[in-house]
């Protein structure tokens, strides 16, 4: 009987684990795990999607222009040199098919996003790890650890799961450290989240070698929907556009995204609250006793005492309805990870945290 093998490497990838949203038994459910806004999809672009139903028989356009044209208008971005995507996975997917395989090597940070190195072995290549230090990336490790077999750089900023991040400079000064044909890949997911922030537009304008990643899924409240977008030199955009699907995103996904990106109120009044609420929670937690690294994003990393206080306070707010994320396969096993709900969430957050500790006492 012949014998069927995957390609070198498959083999080698862990399974993703997104965040949970249910727990046997109990209803009253409060979903902290995946860093989802609290608030939902903009009503325009609620609208939109009901607008679109009508047209879903229909193919969409291929080259998604009219997205693209709102989210240069909205950043001050060339139309031509952006890329949209089934959420910014799909272009990091792109990016490693284009740019990495068999013997090349695809650099990230040990506490970084599971897609990088999932991605990169998909595409035949190797990942490898570079230190972080206290939880913020090392500009000078991941320059130590690149090689001639670098290709591609991932680096997420604010990184998830642990909400830090570095500043321009330390930035440019990796772009300009990198070997030749290496691509520094900023992944932007949260930057939305940080006030004054480009999330690595100017970067990426500047510079050949860099490249930034965004998404609907967080601030815009599209995670369902799955539609993210990229921004960097036009040589590498007519390049990932070749592996594109011609019908990658659906009429239905482009005018969601369109009407949330243009909906700017809404997305201004999405960051106040969460940078609200973020500075609450992780007020709260430390009246507690309980650490966390000042968090530019959407949520926030509790540091417990071990692993096995971690899994304790995860499983007593279980049992309470309210969902945080494990973040063990991050390297992190004595954290968890909180998505900053809105006030009544992060409220019962407290108070589930709260009661696990009246219980030891």
């Amino acid at each position: 009987m012949t014998q069927i093998t995957p390609q070198p490497g498959i083999m080698d990838i862990a399974l993703y684990e997104s965040g949970e949203s249910h727990v046997e038994g109990v209803s009253d459910i409060l979903k902290l795990s995946a860093n989802e806004n609290p608030f939902g999809p903009s009503p325009r672009a609620k609208e939109a999607i009901a607008a679109s139903i009508a047209q879903v028989s229909r193919y969409p356009n291929t080259d998604h222009a009219p997205l693209r044209a709102a989210i240069g208008e909205v950043h001050g971005l060339d139309p031509a040199r952006i890329i949209c995507g089934v959420g910014s996975d799909e272009i990091i997917t792109f990016l490693c098919q284009a740019y990495a395989g068999p013997g090349d090597e695809v650099l990230h940070t040990e506490h970084g996003f599971a897609m990088y190195p999932i991605s990169a072995r998909a595409a035949g290549a190797t990942p490898v790890v570079a230190r972080e230090r206290e939880r913020v990336t090392d500009v000078d490790a991941l320059l130590a650890a690149c090689t001639e077999r670098t290709k591609l750089v991932f680096i997420a900023n604010p990184n998830n799961p642990t909400g830090t991040m570095i500043g321009g400079n330390e930035m440019a000064r990796l772009a300009d450290g990198l070997p030749d044909g290496a691509i520094l890949v900023i992944d932007g997911a949260y930057a939305e989240f940080v006030s004054g922030y480009d999330g690595g537009i100017g970067l990426a304008t500047q510079r050949d070698n860099v490249f930034m990643t965004r998404t609907f899924s967080k601030l815009y409240g599209l995670g369902g929907l799955r539609i993210g977008w990229g921004y960097g030199p036009k040589a590498i955009i007519d390049v990932l556009n070749r592996i594109r699907g011609p019908f990658n995103l659906s009429e239905l996904q482009m005018a969601a995204a369109e009407a949330a990106v243009r909906d700017r109120d809404y997305a201004e009044r999405c960051m106040a609250e969460n940078a609200r609420m973020r500075v609450w929670l992780s007020e709260q937690l430390a009246a507690l006793g309980i650490p966390s690294d000042t968090s530019l994003a959407n949520f926030v990393l509790a540091r417990f005492a071990d692993k096995a206080e971690a899994e304790a306070v995860d499983k007593h707010l279980r049992s309470l309805g309210v969902i945080v994320r494990r973040v063990a396969g991050y390297g992190l096993p004595n954290c968890l990870r909180m998505t900053v709900g809105d006030e009544a969430g992060c409220k019962r957050l407290i108070d589930g945290v709260r009661s696990f500790q009246e219980t030891r006492s």
